[in-house]
């Protein structure tokens, strides 16, 4: 089996600068990089999880505008439902390889459940708030 060499790269971990070799398949420079995606995990020279946050972060909150913004009916089992199912797969993959240990990636990654679960409450008073003045405009008219 051959290498595309094309594909393959190199990353240094440790201090900087102290390794200075430049490596070579067939013949041909690998480059170097300060930081790879491979299955789905981003890997950075100081093997710090901040990068990998940051896209697991962008993509639930992607996900969680697509539901607010997309679905009529707001029942809040709905959308418990689809938080479950399109949100929380985003935050929660691979998590056991790159598991955030600093407060400030465990905050961004709970900011997204957090705005969920506020707007969640947000839709429940209002459809209840809604509710309320329908059945007093009912009795009103009555």
């Amino acid at each position: 089996m051959t290498f595309n060499t094309d594909k393959c790269k190199v990353i240094h971990y440790g201090k900087e600068g102290s390794i200075n070799f430049k490596y070579s398949m067939h013949g041909k420079l690998l480059d170097e990089v300060s930081s790879e995606k491979d299955l789905g995990v981003t890997f950075t020279k100081d093997l710090k999880v901040r990068q990998q946050c940051e896209e697991a972060y962008k993509k639930a909150s992607q996900m969680s505008r697509l539901i607010h913004r997309t679905i009529q009916f707001k029942n809040p089992a709905v959308l418990i439902s689809l938080y479950k199912s399109m949100v929380r797969p985003h935050l929660e993959n691979c998590s056991v390889a790159w598991s955030p240990h600093y407060v400030k990636d465990k905050a961004l990654l709970e900011r997204v459940q957090h705005r969920f679960t506020r707007r969640v409450k947000r839709t429940t008073i209002l459809a209840t708030t809604c509710q309320v003045a329908s059945m007093v405009s009912g009795r009103a008219t009555q």
